[in-house]
């Protein structure tokens, strides 16, 4: 039973993740499915080519919701179970995984960025806090939204580690599911670090050539 219990967690983690609110949101507001438009990405980002601000929020806020949530179970009624860090890093993980391959929506998701947020300010405020400053310091400087998520991606377990002993202490488990969110969320951005290195990345607020592959 004390293996039963963390895995039913992380797949009940990698269930919330794969609940594509992007799709969702934009079936129940009457809009194009952002998986034929745009980027054909299923995020928030895209779904603002749709034209509704309030959609793009809600899927951003949900997204990131569906991550923070499953961490967040587990630290609030774990513990009776023998769910500890290492298990909620996990669920988290599983959530993330979801996201970007949701046995609901056949395994075609988003790039996860909201959703790793979540994750992250589950695990801890403070972590979650500082991996978004980086972001919307890199979007205000550079005004490209990839490079933002590619540089807080890297800086997510640097934080982690250099945050032992004075914000948290550091569990090998967590700083492991850290690692692989990281490593994901780049080969998610692939498309983008290639267009990036040949300069035709579109940025924040302009339209150009390759505004609808962001």
């Amino acid at each position: 039973m004390q293996s039963f219990f963390p895995l039913a967690a992380a797949l009940l983690g990698y269930l919330i993740g794969s609940l594509s609110f992007a799709v969702i949101v934009s079936r129940v507001m009457g809009l194009n499915d952002p998986r034929t438009f745009g980027s054909k990405n299923p995020g928030a980002t895209n779904v603002l080519r749709s034209g509704s601000k309030t959609a793009a929020i809600a899927t951003l806020l949900l997204d990131a919701a569906k991550g923070w949530l499953p961490v967040m179970l587990v630290k609030w009624y774990g513990k009776p179970y023998g769910l500890e860090d290492g298990t909620m890093a996990m669920v988290g993980l599983a959530a993330f995984v979801g996201h970007l391959y949701p046995v609901f929506f056949n395994f075609v998701g988003g790039k996860g960025v909201a959703t790793a947020l979540g994750v992250l300010l589950g695990i801890s405020p403070i972590l979650g806090l500082a991996s978004g400053a980086t972001w919307l310091i890199m979007v205000y400087f550079f005004r490209y939204v990839s490079l933002a998520s590619l540089t807080a991606a890297l800086f997510v377990p640097v934080y982690y580690v250099f945050g032992d002993g004075v914000a948290w202490y550091l569990n090998k488990g967590v700083l492991l599911a850290l690692c692989v969110m990281s490593l994901l969320l780049i080969y998610r951005h692939a498309e983008n670090i290639s267009r990036l290195i040949k300069g035709t990345e579109s940025r924040l607020g302009k339209k150009g050539k390759a505004a609808g592959k962001s």
